[in-house]
């Protein structure tokens, strides 16, 4: 066993590691029995903000890559700022990869089958599946189609567009112009849905739990206007001749051709439009700014107007990205968007000041979601 803790020590150093030397060292990481590797783990995740890791970033960056490949088997990149071993340590014990670095973290002296066994408990009495892509149609004439139960093709012809679903995925696809009659269809999605949608212009939209989003089946007037409520992600193409307008909580997002998005959710205290690329207006009530890249626009139920500079967009668009991202989140902002994904309800007995810094996989069942919070 010396000569096994000698060799994972020598790993660790080492700034290339082949792929044999790569299985072994991450072999070794799943092995929770071993004594060696408790005492070295307790140094590697220690507490102490005085104890420094010997693991080269070459290394954390090769481990991260391939850990996060076991959690997260969907293919979704991970933020590249998160790189220590600590941190991935943190994120895999929720599957059981490093389920040593969980007892420590924990700071549980017990067997190694009893707190399987309470994991295994808490995670499968009353757990709750992962939302996924869930909405309905409402067409012009007021009938409804449930998107997840319709099988892929043409769902309805609206004026001159043809409504198509495609994997998941709702296009619209403009056969003719048509000035004589402007139709109206609205896509909305439950707690524990998502939906993607291309709309006549071949703008895309990302709709989050619990949004909608109405827009006429063709872009017949000098503007493209749409009305969204909850979160959306919004991909604009560009048409300097017809610029884009989104209604929002009256308000409006003018824009020719960029990527957005808007935050607007009724619970929230502050409706966020962050900018990601292009320009945009925001026009309120009392004011009106112009956005550039990395900004975002804060408007408080109030009507007061606030722009950030330098925001963490990678934050902002997780979910679109298929993760769950806190920095230094409250816990009922926490609740609110796992109350949403997951269609549960929250009840607090008591609500803890702490901050969190999470990013997770969404694609994760609630006890998987709430004992990330927990470590």
């Amino acid at each position: 066993m010396i000569d096994q803790k000698s060799q994972f020590k020598d790993l660790l150093e080492k700034s290339e590691l082949t792929t044999t030397e790569m299985q072994w060292l991450l072999d070794y990481l799943e092995n929770p029995e071993d004594p060696e590797l408790r005492q070295i783990l307790h140094q590697q995740f220690s507490n102490d903000p005085g104890t420094s890791s010997v693991i080269p970033k070459q290394v954390s960056d090769k481990l991260l890559k391939i850990l996060h490949g076991k959690i997260n088997p969907g293919g979704i990149k991970s933020r590249s700022r998160v790189i220590t071993l600590r941190k991935i340590s943190i994120a895999a014990s929720i599957f059981g990869i490093l389920l040593m670095a969980t007892f420590l973290l924990m700071n549980k002296n017990v067997a190694r089958q009893g707190v399987r066994t309470e994991i295994n408990d808490r995670k499968f009495k009353n757990d709750v599946d992962p939302g996924g892509n869930k909405a309905t149609l409402t067409l012009a004439d007021g009938s409804v189609i449930l998107l997840d139960d319709a099988k892929n093709g043409i769902l309805a012809q609206q004026g001159a567009s043809k409504v198509i679903k495609l994997d998941g995925k709702l296009l619209y696809d403009l056969t003719a112009i048509d000035t004589r009659q402007i139709l109206y269809n609205t896509i909305s999605t439950p707690r524990g849905g998502q939906y993607q949608l291309e709309l006549p212009d071949g703008s895309r939209v990302w709709l989050n739990a619990t949004s909608s989003i109405r827009f006429p089946t063709s872009f017949v007037e000098m503007e493209r206007r749409v009305e969204i409520t909850g979160e959306a992600y919004l991909e604009v193409a560009k048409n300097a001749n017809k610029p884009f307008v989104v209604s929002v909580n009256g308000s409006e997002i003018q824009v020719l051709g960029t990527h957005f998005n808007i935050n607007a959710y009724s619970d929230e205290e502050i409706m966020k439009t962050t900018l990601l690329e292009g320009s945009i207006k925001f026009v309120s009530a009392n004011d009106n700014h112009i956005l550039q890249p990395g900004q975002q626009s804060q408007l408080t139920k109030g009507g007061a107007v606030k722009v950030v500079n330098k925001v963490d967009v990678d934050q902002v668009v997780a979910w679109k990205n298929g993760l769950f991202s806190f920095e230094n989140a409250g816990i009922e902002a926490i609740m609110r968007q796992l109350s949403r994904w997951y269609d549960v309800d929250v009840d607090y007995r008591g609500r803890p000041d702490d901050l969190f810094i999470a990013e997770m996989n969404r694609n994760i069942k609630l006890s998987d979601a709430l004992k990330a919070l927990e470590l």
